[in-house]
């Protein structure tokens, strides 16, 4: 599945859609500032999967600080069998921008 950028997830967002986002960032980056996604550490991605079971099916978007670790989120996701799943592109640093 395509990869997302911000302008598109933030015109959605304003659309009133809820997609289902993930934060890979570590639980402080995600307290200095975050969208309200689900916090999941990507070091504690596997032990939490049960998290997104109920999810597995939908749209699910990752994002961290830059990408890099949601890309490797993603990359872990597809292998698990995770089909819509898209990293939001630059992460909070293009968010912010």
């Amino acid at each position: 599945m395509e990869d997302i950028t911000t302008n598109e997830l933030k015109e959605r967002l304003a659309n009133g859609e809820k997609p289902f986002i993930v934060d890979v960032r570590e639980p402080h980056e995600y307290d200095e500032f975050n969208i309200g996604a689900l916090n999941i550490p990507l070091g504690s991605l596997p032990q939490r999967l049960d998290e997104l079971e109920s999810h597995k099916n939908e749209e699910i978007i990752l994002h961290c600080r830059s990408g890099a670790r949601s890309g490797n989120a993603k990359a872990y996701l597809l292998q698990q069998g995770y089909p819509n799943v898209r990293n939001l592109l630059g992460g909070m640093l293009a968010w912010q921008a």
